[in-house]
């Protein structure tokens, strides 16, 4: 039994760890509290059961849920694993996980922390956050009715999650001033919006960043957020400015589901009092919320990308795309990513989607880190790693796509089959390295190859059969011919 603001809770033990689903951290954001700023819970009377999943809230992409009916606009809810017997005051140590999906899709019940908080004797918290046009919606009209004027509510829903953590994550015997706060692909982008929204100052003490680089996920600015969702709302039926904020209210969710398969949501906006600055600038100019950070990637990102939208690229048409998509530059890409070094279009297709984006701005983003707080880098390298459930291309290689280290340091539901036992003691070690970066701000774990600051371009390979450093990771990744490229505009 723990007792929190709103009322007390029962939980369940479930292996050798207690978990405390379905928590809400906010009001519901239905009816008239729909695109609005998140409010605190309400009280409850008596004991409530926290020993089920709440549903995810409503996806604005059809991929990422084994019961896509399991969505609600009523979803402001976390998960709270600790280890067995951990009581208040114990003061261990707090990761709260931020899930990805294009900030469209997803949930953080896919996320279990049992393993993660008995291995390192740490409390994980697992977030839900408003997603699509619900999320993420610039229209000044709804910016004027909250106090940070901003219409990036899911960012808004973060902030109150660490907030809600901060005053009650004692009662399940954690630190509400050692929190790690981290996230994967959308979710490590919205970990740089937090470091740089000012309203975050304080509420977290390290942050991890996965597969989501400050320097290539960047914010809209507020005119072009406006615009986007101008649009979205003429496609929702609520095109007149006079009565937009009602209407947006009052359709029903399938209609905005639907305007946003149109326009997609581009995720927060900045110029706003929520995030003042695009995150990249606020880090670069030193304006930021400053704690150790730990950041990486995976070996061949794109794969995922690649294989969902052309599985069955030819020679001709890789040719062809590199040289329309970079212009002058596309031969000397070409040159440099032939597809006989890769063996087929896709591996080269992925490895130069992979070096111009994730690969390259991981090492930039972390040289900007680096200058400024200790930052400690990763690649992620299992080349039998498993993939997301569902996206499986028949005789194409997706190891070390994008989301293929999320197994190993969760308790996964999401992915295409388990892990191996050489796996599993990758992903012991793994799940060491986060639980001491969470501990002490350094990912230093006895017996385990000692992981550097990222200095010299210092990078720590994850990989089942040797975890090891290296300085080759912007040499492998072709990071000088990417920067060139960028410095001449040529991206």
């Amino acid at each position: 039994m723990v007792t929190v603001a709103q009322g007390r809770l029962r939980g369940r033990i479930h292996d050798r760890a207690e978990e405390f689903l379905g928590v809400p951290y906010a009001a519901p954001p239905v009816g008239e509290a729909r695109l609005r700023a998140p409010r605190e819970p309400r009280r409850w009377d008596g004991v409530r059961e926290a020993d089920r999943l709440a549903p995810a809230c409503v996806q604005f992409a059809p991929f990422g849920l084994a019961d896509p009916s399991a969505v609600s606009e009523d979803c402001l809810y976390l998960d709270v694993y600790r280890p067995k017997g951990a009581r208040a005051g114990a003061r261990l140590p707090v990761i709260l996980w931020i899930h990805g999906g294009a900030y469209a899709m997803g949930t953080g019940t896919q996320f279990g922390g049992r393993t993660m908080a008995d291995l390192t004797n740490t409390v994980v918290v697992s977030i839900n956050y408003r997603l699509g046009q619900l999320g993420y919606l610039g229209l000044p009209e709804l910016a004027r009715e909250n106090a940070r004027r901003t219409g990036s509510f899911g960012l808004l829903d973060q902030v109150e999650a660490l907030r809600w953590t901060r005053r009650n994550i004692a009662a399940f015997g954690g630190d509400p001033g050692n929190v790690t706060v981290s996230g994967q692909s959308a979710g490590s982008a919205s970990v740089c919006g937090l470091l740089a929204a000012p309203s975050a100052a304080g509420l977290f003490h390290r942050a991890v960043l996965q597969s989501g680089p400050c320097t290539l996920i960047g914010t809209s600015d507020s005119a072009q957020a406006e615009s986007r969702a101008r649009e979205f709302a003429v496609r929702a039926g609520c095109g007149d400015p006079a009565t937009v904020t009602a209407c947006l209210r009052a359709v029903p969710a399938a209609t905005l589901v639907e305007a946003g398969r149109t326009v997609p949501t581009s995720g927060p906006a900045s110029g706003d009092g929520l995030l003042p600055v695009d995150p990249a600038a606020a880090i670069r100019d030193g304006d930021w919320n400053k704690v150790p950070v730990l950041i990486g990637s995976t070996r061949s990102e794109s794969r995922l990308f690649v294989a969902l939208s052309q599985p069955r690229l030819t020679e001709e048409e890789y040719e062809a795309q590199i040289l329309a998509g970079y212009g002058a530059a596309g031969p000397e890409v070409l040159a440099r990513y032939p597809v006989s070094a890769y063996g087929s279009p896709y591996l080269a297709l992925s490895a130069v989607m992979t070096d111009s984006s994730f690969a390259c701005h991981t090492s930039w983003t972390a040289r900007l880190f680096a200058s400024q707080v200790p930052t400690y880098v990763y690649e992620f390298d299992d080349p039998d790693s498993p993939t997301l459930a569902g996206t499986q291309v028949p005789g194409l290689d997706m190891s070390n796509a994008h989301s293929a280290e999320l197994a190993y340091l969760h308790d996964f539901t999401a992915g295409d089959r388990p892990l191996s036992e050489v796996q599993t003691a990758l992903a012991t070690r793994m799940k060491r390295y986060w639980g001491s970066f969470a501990r002490f701000g350094s990912p230093a774990v006895p017996g385990q190859t000692v992981w550097p600051t990222v200095g010299r371009g210092t990078v720590l390979s994850l990989n089942p059969a040797a975890t090891r450093t290296g300085s080759s990771f912007d040499a492998d990744h072709q990071c000088g011919f990417w920067q060139s490229r960028q410095e001449r505009g040529a991206l």
